[in-house]
């Protein structure tokens, strides 16, 4: 009887571009209160414009938005200043 060792072999699937593939394509407005509740706990957000998915990434200056969920919020009346 006789052993031999196998090769390692890569079992996650290839990347053929160098981009983020789970990047989102737009960014929502959520409550402020939910986002880090939902990137710690993995818990889902409600977005302005109804869409619900986890918080994964957070939008960074000039990143694309909603455009459902920016004309929802450009018509909500101002809050109280925190």
């Amino acid at each position: 009887m006789s052993t031999m060792t196998l090769p390692d072999t890569e079992t996650r699937p290839e990347s053929t571009d160098s981009t983020d593939d789970d990047a989102p394509k737009m960014f929502h407005y959520v409550r402020k209160n939910k986002i880090a509740e939902s990137a710690v706990m993995g818990t889902h957000v409600v977005a302005l414009c109804g869409e619900v998915f986890p918080v994964t990434k957070s939008a960074k200056p000039g990143s694309p938005v909603c455009p459902a969920c920016k004309e929802i919020y450009e018509g909500l009346r101002p809050g109280p200043e925190e």
